[in-house]
């Protein structure tokens, strides 16, 4: 009855005892195993009794054991497994499970093998046991005997031939058993435990097998080597490995967890050659343990969210229609702009003609186009066009100023994903995360040594949790062998962290790689890695670096505060790099030099003290959707013979230029959006100015230890289908707003083709031409709103303006000076200076324009001017200006076939209906990168309306640009 009653109520037959189970506990911590076992199988309250324990006697249990460590040594020893219990039974049953295959393998032969198994002979070693030396115990050893080797030093003088299965296992405290032998294992399993080996006096060999399969726990390596060839197999857990060299050769699995690589005077494990098709009883067994093992890779990971302010909804980008009338209304996408101050002057005009805003700014570049001098009858312009800018890949996130000492604030699309979201996207990647093939090291320490782990000759390895750390190197793969490396801790390498060369590949995934003297990952020689999800920062040089020929996907990763570039791609370098956050690098975000190409997607390059990309000497990559911000000097800069298409980019709130180029570049710079940048939104100078402050002072030295390799020997040409030639510098379809200087300044002795563009509301012009000996072809753009002239053209240049629409500036439409300039069908409406003004010594053919000007001439030629001026339409700007204005009888100014229109009365319209209001980008040569982006550029005025009315108002635009 009382058994009944006790498994039936269990927890009124524990309170009948009188006792608390606190109490229970403090009295079953006093048991041994056997008896705790024996307990739990009383009944549930008891087992779950049991169970509790495991904080206390189990882990007294485990801690005590002469044949255990702590679960999480080496990395780890201060942090508690999530179970004693279950870490104990691991410990337990690895004294058994290297003879597991007994009964498989002989019970058809003779089953009396198994049965003596079980009941196999114990042999004791040691100043008065039965045996004085490991030699003379194995000579009298049977099938899974186990020797005991008693605390003492054993020296072997020959090579120990292992012919049965055994376990040897050292008694007491790890340390007080020292053998010092030379074993070759030719039996199909043998167990070594508890003992400090060292190499003989005749070989550095400790062990050695070829066929069978080995296991060591708990044991202590010194200064020797141990080989494993295949299709032996091998399993080491717990083990330290001092100066000693692990070589498995062809070895189809083996398994190395929880283990201490110290000191190593070459590379700690080398795996070489392909994984053996012939396979040992034990690969069964090891494949089975891995797959029972916890998966690594959790279900959730959030370590590579970046703490940032998150947008919860994306802004839509669309274009939009704005109806503007100045005295009626105001445009949406901005504020009221301030009036002008009691007597303050609006403008004055500088020493070359030039008018400079004194007004506040608003933020779409608007200005009030009437002032306080004015006459009561006003004209009234409506004017109702359509902008449909480039679309930035990032939504409306950064459209307005940036705030100062806001926090960056991205959309939701472009947070990093975890390495579960990614591998779940991608079946390659789980595919290689879920391989196990080769060798599988978990959970181990390297450190203090020369290298890591070497893979070589097609071999395959995988690296699961483990710490590398002030090694020369911490994983080196060469000769098409593939890695598998999942959340390891690499740091403070002599070198690069890892290191691929001579086509190796596979995935390196979730790591943490900082504090390197070198790249933390070195690619190189038509390697192909997957690289996704890392972190890796704070390194002595570059983060990443591709060159002669390499390749790779590197993918979402984090790479950040670099001493050089965070990615470096050069000598032919060919990586496909996306989605990533390259941030607070000491020099560039991306570097691209010496020939280097690469295809650069969708990744946020922000806070760099150098170029978020820096393309020189023959790099040419496509660099496309990419938000490159808030970094400390360029955005994009292109250097001496830098190439490349740039395309579709967000180019937002750089302390320098957006965009930097150099003469003897041939950028195609397309479909970006480049505003708030401190200086210029787009600039090209000329070689001989110098390089920009920010380029590359020093390059790093990739050759391998130290030699000069001469990569061009062994490049390969490759045709890539997705780069066009391009023989001039081009700058098309781009979106230039809001940039502290000039939307595109041009210095440069070299061809320019600036076409299809939006240059809107910047802090100076519009363009700025100061040199061009060869010509600059600034064709079908709209320039609008810029805080000074839209155009400027300095003395001895050559430029031709055709096709603009040149609208709403603060200045004069165009200044020029330039030597040969030729301004062909362009609509220059609107501007808050003269039209278009000639300077002295300009030598211009003004052809087929639409001239206007609110409030100063339509022309206005200044000093000795050569020009021809023909077949233009001027019209009447304010009632008490002339349009045309010549300041001295000059003979080489010819006008010819020009039509003037002047009000008559009051409901007098004007409208640009043949043509339409330029730019016409229908008839513009387009690229076929910006086919592909499939957004085009246009501005459209249709209709313009001049009417008298009584009054004025102050603080209304006469153009906007809804960008």
């Amino acid at each position: 009855m009382s058994g009944t009653a006790a498994q039936t109520h269990p927890e009124v037959t524990m309170e009948t005892g009188g006792l608390p189970l606190e109490l229970w506990r403090v009295i079953l911590a006093y048991l041994h195993l056997p008896d705790l076992g024996r307990c739990s199988l009383v009944c549930r309250a008891w087992y779950e009794l049991i169970l509790s324990l495991d904080s206390t006697r189990w882990r007294q249990l485990c801690l005590g054991c002469t044949e255990c460590r702590h679960p999480n040594w080496p990395n780890q020893p201060d942090v508690e497994p999530e179970s004693w219990r279950e870490a104990f039974k691991q410990h337990y049953l690895a004294s058994k499970t290297w003879a597991k295959n007994a009964l498989d393998l002989e019970s058809s032969i003779c089953f009396s093998l198994f049965r003596r198994k079980k009941e196999r002979r114990t042999l004791s070693v040691g100043p008065g046991h039965e045996f004085d030396s490991l030699g003379s115990a194995l000579a009298m050893a049977s099938l899974y005997d186990r020797i005991v080797l008693f605390p003492g030093v054993y020296e072997e003088q020959g090579e120990i031939i292992l012919k049965v299965p055994v376990e040897i296992v050292g008694q007491g405290k790890l340390g007080e058993v020292v053998l010092l032998a030379s074993i070759d294992q030719h039996c199909s399993t043998t167990r070594v435990c508890n003992l400090v080996f060292m190499p003989a006096w005749f070989s550095p060999i400790m062990y050695k097998t070829t066929s069978g399969h080995i296991q060591f726990d708990n044991c202590n390596f010194e200064n020797g080597h141990i080989q494993v060839h295949g299709p032996g197999t091998c399993q080491v857990k717990f083990c330290t490995f001092k100066n000693t060299h692990v070589f498995l050769h062809n070895v189809p699995l083996c398994m190395l967890e929880n283990c201490e690589f110290v000191g190593s005077e070459n590379n700690s494990v080398t795996v070489e050659g392909h994984p053996s098709a012939d396979k040992n009883w034990a690969y069964k067994y090891l494949l089975g343990l891995i797959k029972a093992s916890p998966i690594f890779l959790p279900a959730e990971d959030n370590d590579f969210l970046m703490s940032l302010d998150l947008e919860s909804q994306d802004q839509a980008w669309s274009p939009r229609t704005c109806d503007i009338v100045i005295e009626g209304s105001q445009s949406p996408t901005s504020p009221v702009s301030s009036s002008p101050k009691p007597g303050s002057k609006e403008g004055e005009v500088g020493s070359d003609g030039e008018r400079v805003a004194q007004t506040p700014d608003s933020s779409d570049g608007g200005l009030s186009p009437s002032g306080e001098d004015e006459d009561d009858e006003q004209l009234t312009y409506r004017l109702s066009y359509q902008v449909q800018g480039p679309r930035p890949v990032l939504g409306g996130s950064f459209l307005g100023p940036p705030l100062p000492g806001a926090s960056i604030q991205l959309p939701s699309c472009l947070v990093l994903n975890s390495l579960h979201q990614e591998l779940q996207k991608d079946k390659e990647a789980m595919a290689l995360a879920s391989s196990v093939q080769g060798c599988l090291i978990r959970k181990c320490l390297f450190r203090d040594g020369k290298g890591g782990v070497f893979v070589c000759s097609y071999g395959r390895a995988k690296m699961e949790g483990n710490v590398f750390r002030n090694l020369t190197y911490a994983v080196r793969c060469i000769h098409n062998s593939k890695i598998v490396m999942l959340r390891n801790d690499i740091y403070r390498c002599r070198a690069s962290g890892i290191f691929l060369r001579l086509e190796g590949g596979g995935l390196i995934a979730g790591n943490n790689i900082y504090h390197n003297a070198e790249a933390g990952v070195d690619i190189r020689k038509k390697s192909n890695p997957l690289i996704l999800c890392n972190q890796i920062h704070h390194g002595l040089r570059s983060g990443i670096v591709v060159l002669g020929n390499g390749k790779g996907v590197i993918r979402n990763n984090q790479i950040f505060s670099n001493k050089e570039a965070g990615i470096y791609i050069l000598y032919h370098g060919n990586p496909i790099v996306s989605g990533n956050h390259i941030f607070k690098g000491r020099a560039a975000g991306i570097a691209v030099n010496e020939n280097g190409k690469g295809l650069i997607t969708e990744n946020v390059i922000r806070e760099n003290q150098w170029g978020g990309v820096d393309i020189r000497r023959g790099g040419v990559p496509i660099l496309r959707s990419n938000l490159i911000c808030f970094g400390y000097s360029d955005g994009v800069v292109v250097g001496d013979e830098g190439r490349g298409l740039i395309e579709g980019n967000t180019i937002y709130a750089n302390k320098g230029c957006g965009v930097w180029m150099m003469s003897s570049s041939l950028p195609h710079v397309s479909s970006n959006h480049v505003s708030y940048n401190g200086l210029y939104g787009v600039a090209v100078f000329s070689q001989k100015d110098g390089e920009f402050p920010g380029g590359h002072g020093a390059q790093e030295n990739f050759s391998e230890d130290g030699d000069a390799i001469l990569w061009e020997t062994e490049l390969e040409k490759e045709d890539d289908p997705l780069r066009r030639p391009v023989t001039v510098a081009l700058v098309e379809s781009n979106s230039i707003n809001h940039n502290g200087a000039s939307g595109i300044f041009v210095q440069s002795s070299e061809a320019l083709q600036v076409t299809a563009n939006v240059i809107h509301a910047n802090g100076d012009r519009g363009v700025t031409i100061v040199q061009s000996s060869q010509l600059t072809r600034v064709a079908n753009n709209s320039i609008s709103c810029n805080r000074q002239s839209g155009v400027k053209v300095e003395f001895q240049c050559k430029v031709e303006l055709r096709g603009n629409g040149i609208y709403d500036n603060r200045g004069h439409g165009i200044i020029t000076k330039g030597d040969g300039t030729a301004v062909v069908e362009n609509d220059i409406i609107g501007n808050r200076g003269s039209g278009l003004q000639l300077l002295p010594r300009s030598d211009t053919k003004v052809l087929k324009n639409r001239i206007h000007s609110f409030r100063a001439y339509g022309i206005a030629v200044r000093g000795r001017v050569k020009a021809l001026v023909q077949e233009n339409i001027i019209f009447q700007g304010k009632t008490n200006k002339t349009i045309f204005q010549q300041i001295t009888n000059n003979r080489e100014c010819i006008m010819q076939n020009n039509k003037f229109l002047v009000f008559k009365k009051k409901s007098d319209t004007w409208r640009l209906v043949n043509p339409p209001a330029r730019p016409h980008l229908e008839n513009s040569l387009r690229g076929s990168s910006a086919a592909h982006s499939g957004h085009k550029v246009a501005a459209m005025a249709t209709r313009i309306t001049a009417r008298v009315e009584g009054g004025y108002h102050s603080n209304r635009s006469i153009f906007c640009t809804i960008l």
